[in-house]
């Protein structure tokens, strides 16, 4: 573990955490609870991380929630938990409760229109990105091809993409290993203060995650508690603290079980 921010006091964490308060616990998948894959259905967590987020799960005064990327209905089979936490999916644009019911913000028929209008432009290009279809998202995958083939075909798709996104109102974000058109106006950040929101006064926060677009989260929670980067390589970050995965994730996820 190494602590980034010089003001993040971690044995005050721990006290904390000692005088039993209620956690919200936020967690990303990939790349966080689970190593990337080329074919992301085979992106199953870390040896360990489910028999964690189980012990998480059963202590009651946890609130466990996934926050992903992804679309929700991908996520279920790859967790394999005892019980369905919590999750947010297509960065907060959908939200599934633990009994199976689930939300997803309205969207205006500009916005959708132009989703369909990129999913048709990339079908009938010869690009080699991977689409993925998610609710008001659409994600284009790159891991897993050359350097060469990434700069020449994100540039190809960048330049196309940002004309649809001017056109239809929609946005267009890097993360690791690909790029995202998606609906404005929610983020992991958002997904975060609305959780807060729902909660007492004063609970313990903490999220973890790895990717710029959990950067929102690190910082709607300053002052709510920890946020921890989890990555092999460090990058730059507003996160508090950096682990390295699975090891010394799973040791900090410990505390909370």
């Amino acid at each position: 573990m190494k602590i980034l921010n010089t003001g993040f006091d971690f044995n005050q964490f721990t006290e904390k955490l000692n005088r039993r308060s209620y956690r919200l616990i936020g967690l990303d998948y990939d790349g966080t609870l689970a190593p990337f894959q080329d074919d992301p259905s085979m992106a199953v967590p870390y040896p360990g991380v489910c028999e964690q987020l189980n012990k998480i799960i059963d202590n009651p005064l946890n609130r466990l929630v996934i926050i992903s990327g992804r679309w929700t209905k991908s996520l279920i089979p790859l967790l394999n938990l005892k019980k369905r936490p919590e999750i947010w999916g297509s960065h907060g644009l959908e939200r599934m409760k633990p009994d199976g019911t689930s939300e997803t913000i309205p969207m205006t028929q500009k916005a959708l229109k132009g989703l369909s209008d990129a999913s048709d432009w990339l079908t009938s290009s010869e690009l080699r990105l991977r689409p993925e279809k998610k609710p008001g998202c659409l994600a284009l995958h790159w891991r897993g091809l050359d350097n060469k083939q990434i700069q020449n075909e994100s540039a190809i798709a960048a330049a196309q993409l940002q004309d649809i996104a001017k056109s239809s109102g929609l946005v267009l974000h890097k993360f690791d290993g690909g790029m995202e058109l998606r609906v404005p106006g929610r983020d992991k950040g958002d997904v975060m203060q609305t959780l807060i929101s729902e909660m007492e006064e004063n609970i313990l926060t903490v999220y973890l995650g790895d990717d710029y677009t959990d950067e929102d989260a690190f910082r709607a929670i300053k002052g709510h508690g920890i946020s921890v980067l989890v990555r092999s390589e460090f990058r730059e970050t507003s996160a508090d603290i950096w682990l390295k995965p699975p090891a010394e994730m799973l040791d900090f996820l410990s505390l909370f079980s």
